[in-house]
């Protein structure tokens, strides 16, 4: 199939790699064109230097960029994808971004004669880069029947959760879980060590059990390493908690933990850990 992909960043490079060593056809774009002369270097395909030029002839459009407003330029903006696609391709966007805006692109892609769905990804770079992703979807079951068989290049779950914004909203709850997750590790590694436990050997007893979890699992012992580059940036998790945030706000739903820890990760920006890794809320309780 002759597909786009359009953003490449530490998700989107290898995921439209994926879909490369599937057999599929890829034109990629990226803002930094130095990016994309790489990926075509290592990878069967082209790039373009628009996503106008990029989507020219595509069944289905990819991307995956950093927000909202990344999401609106790249498909409404000037030289954007919706001007490029032929009637009847499909958008599918990887971005965590807002539920407003998912259901903002699909009105304007189907006064074009388009179709959009939102498709958020969890399994952060490994996942990318293993091609082992859990993608939650909204859009139309006919879209996600065509979508889906090419999204498997890089999906180890791809699942239709309902309607446009629908995929969004499980995303919000996916980060609303697991920083809760990250929170309640540190205060229990940390307490292991205020009592003089062997912190490590404490997570190969717990792992077993039913504190067991793969948060536990993959970021415990580098967290009690005080080692916080093992994945998603705070940076990034922030943005995305203040779209749950946000969300809750409109919908009602109460997040009072959520909003605590989404404090504490800006407390570790201000220490100056806005590159470190998530899991990084164990340096607020062993640093003080």
């Amino acid at each position: 199939m002759k597909v786009a992909f359009l953003g490449l960043g530490v998700m989107g490079y290898p995921m439209a790699g994926h879909l490369a060593k599937a057999g599929h056809d890829v034109t990629v774009y990226n803002r930094t064109t130095a990016k994309a002369e790489k990926w075509t270097a290592e990878h069967k395909g082209s790039f373009a230097s628009t996503p106008k030029q990029a989507v020219k002839g595509a069944n289905i459009v990819f991307a995956c960029v950093g927000n909202d407003d990344d999401l609106r330029s790249i498909c409404l903006g000037q030289e954007s994808a919706f001007q490029g696609m032929e009637s009847g391709a499909i958008f599918i966007d990887h971005t965590t971004a807002s539920a407003e805006v998912a259901r903002d692109m699909a009105q304007a892609a189907h006064a074009l004669n388009l179709s959009f769905m939102d498709a958020p990804v969890s399994g952060g770079q490994a996942g990318a880069e293993n091609g082992a992703l859990t993608i939650m979807i909204g859009g139309s079951e006919t879209d996600f029947a065509k979508g889906e068989p090419v999204m498997q290049a890089y999906g180890k779950a791809v699942t239709l959760m309902g309607d446009v914004g629908a995929g969004q909203l499980t995303k919000m709850v996916n980060q609303i879980t697991f920083v809760g997750a990250v929170q309640a590790i540190s205060e229990g590694l940390a307490f292991a060590e205020t009592a003089g436990l062997d912190a490590k050997k404490v997570i190969d007893v717990i792992s077993q059990g039913a504190a067991g979890s793969w948060q536990l699992e993959n970021r415990g012992y580098t967290m009690v390493d005080d080692k916080f580059d093992f994945g998603f940036a705070v940076d990034w998790v922030r943005k995305d908690l203040g779209i749950c945030l946000d969300e809750a706000r409109k919908n009602g739903a109460r997040l009072p933990g959520t909003a605590l820890i989404d404090q504490y990760y800006a407390e570790i920006q201000k220490r100056g850990g806005g590159r470190w890794d998530t899991s990084s809320l164990m340096h607020l309780l062993v640093n003080d």
